[in-house]
């Protein structure tokens, strides 16, 4: 199924049709709009536009899932945020997006702790990506900043995020809430 993320009544729609439908035991949150813009340059429509795009499908997909999770005392909500949100050059709406995500997390971990129901974040680092790669082209001056930042000295595959994110969903991580994952090869720690 499709909905624009961006309309937020479309997203609500999509979202209240599929709790009809089905049941859920989790939801992971992944959106992503950057738009890269210097301080100087930072326009508050740009600035709305990612912060709505990035947060209200995650609190609507919450929103239309948790009834089922709470009925079924169990679920999972992962959402998706970045290593930008620890700080990035030219990412003034994106970092402030998925820094509020990490704090949708810790919050809704706090009100859903005795529910069954666990609320995490994945922040992966640069990942080798399609949408990565039309940006930071091999060879680029992009390819080499990212890679001076991670400590392993590669990106990330998109099956390691998605291991992350597994584990986040499963039941083994039933102890585990409001917790952020870093999959970044070292690089929210600092350099080597």
């Amino acid at each position: 199924m499709q909905a624009d993320l961006a309309d937020s009544d479309a997203t609500a729609r999509l979202c209240t049709e599929l709790a009809e439908q089905h049941a859920f035991d989790g939801v992971v949150n992944n959106v992503g709009l950057v738009r890269a813009q210097s301080l100087e340059e930072v326009s508050l429509s740009a600035l709305d536009e990612v912060m709505r795009v990035n947060l209200h499908p995650a609190v609507l997909t919450a929103q239309a899932f948790l009834p089922g999770m709470k009925a079924r005392g169990w679920g999972r909500i992962v959402n998706i945020s970045s290593l930008t949100a620890l700080g990035a050059v030219q990412r003034t709406a994106y970092a402030a997006a998925k820094s509020a995500l990490i704090s949708f997390s810790r919050g809704w971990a706090l009100e859903l702790a005795t529910t069954g129901i666990t609320v995490n974040t994945v922040a992966p680092g640069p990942t080798e990506t399609e949408l990565f790669r039309a940006n930071n082209m091999p060879g680029s001056d992009g390819e080499k900043r990212y890679l001076s930042g991670v400590p392993m000295k590669r990106f990330g595959r998109p099956e390691e995020v998605a291991a992350a994110i597994a584990f986040v969903l499963s039941e083994d991580a039933s102890f585990m809430t409001g917790q952020t994952l870093h999959i970044d090869g070292g690089a929210s720690i600092g350099r080597a």
